[in-house]
């Protein structure tokens, strides 16, 4: 069986969830060859052997932690020219996503970005994408090259399949401009305590129909209650209600989580092109004709002031 290789998006040796959920797509067209950089690279093979990884290849170098991308481009392509894979899959990350474009370009690839699913064909992989604000439903298979294939978090289940998960040292030597931006600080981002946004499998949003930033406890303790992450529509974060990096929509993050809660959010087209591909979608609006309840599983016609924090309770009871 060909082997896929899987670019690992780790901190420290600690495997983040959308890497494993590219495992289990990975073994559905191949056998996943994990690739593993920087501190701690050694340290993921354990958990990627416990989700289907036959090898991990490592590296570490300064290089990945001093300098932006490009490094860990020579290193995925380095990999590349010792597999011979029959394709490359990468996290839908900003980070991903630029590696993912440099190495489809330096190998002569195809690249299809922000899959939502992946299947076997003859002719090589075929990837799932939402298209035009997730309107439309397309699949795509790369006509030119290794595909590389980039997917977003929640797009596939995280399954065990033990494998042998041999760790090989991988050789990587580093071009002229892997050292051209160099990175000269970082600022650790403060934590929440809730989930990644983007990875979170339960969302809860807030938009105008907050009213205002006082009232996004609301929207918060719901999440909490939950286990959730915190969004927000473009309406409620230039408002300045809540900080851009939780905005959900066409111009902020696109989430695809196995639950979505939007409240008092009308669903503007620029907000759904950014949640639409959702498995379950709730709404609570106290507007029966907002759009929003033209794309949901489960609309409640209300005001979010009453509904929220009545949802919240019962949540709480449930949970005992």
């Amino acid at each position: 069986m060909a082997e896929v290789l899987v670019y690992v998006d780790h901190v420290d040796g600690a495997v983040r969830k959308p890497t494993l959920e590219l495992l289990t797509l990975a073994r559905r067209i191949g056998e996943p060859v994990a690739v593993a950089l920087g501190a701690g690279a050694d340290a993921t093979a354990a958990v990627l052997a416990e989700h289907g990884a036959v090898k991990v290849l490592t590296a570490d170098a300064p290089e990945f932690t001093e300098y932006l991308v490009v490094p860990k481009v020579d290193a995925l392509q380095a990999a590349y020219e010792a597999v011979s894979p029959a394709a490359v899959l990468v996290p839908s990350s900003a980070e991903g996503k630029e590696i993912a474009a440099r190495l489809a370009v330096r190998i002569g690839s195809g690249i299809i970005t922000d899959a939502v699913d992946l299947e076997a064909d003859d002719k090589g992989p075929v990837a799932t994408q939402a298209a035009f604000a997730a309107s439309f439903t397309t699949k795509s298979r790369v006509s030119k090259g290794t595909p590389v294939i980039t997917v977003k978090p929640n797009s596939a289940p995280v399954e065990a399949a033990p494998a042998a998960g041999t760790v090989e040292a991988l050789a990587v030597t580093f071009g002229a401009l892997a050292t051209g931006t160099r990175i000269t600080g970082r600022t650790p981002r403060e934590s929440t305590g809730r989930p990644e946004l983007t990875e979170a499998a339960i969302v809860v949003s807030g938009g105008r129909g907050v009213n205002g930033a006082e009232n996004f406890h609301i929207i918060e303790e719901l999440a909490d209650s939950l286990g959730a992450a915190v969004g927000a529509s473009r309406a409620a974060v230039d408002a300045g209600w809540y900080p851009h990096s939780n905005q959900v929509g066409q111009t902020g993050k696109s989430v695809s989580p196995q639950l979505y809660i939007a409240s008092g959010i009308s669903g503007a087209i620029q907000h759904r092109a950014g949640m639409q591909t959702s498995k379950t979608i709730v709404a609570v609006n106290k507007d029966a004709e907002a759009p929003i309840f033209d794309l949901v599983d489960y609309g409640v016609v209300g005001d979010l002031f009453a509904v929220v924090p009545q949802l919240t309770e019962e949540i709480k009871v449930r949970k005992g």
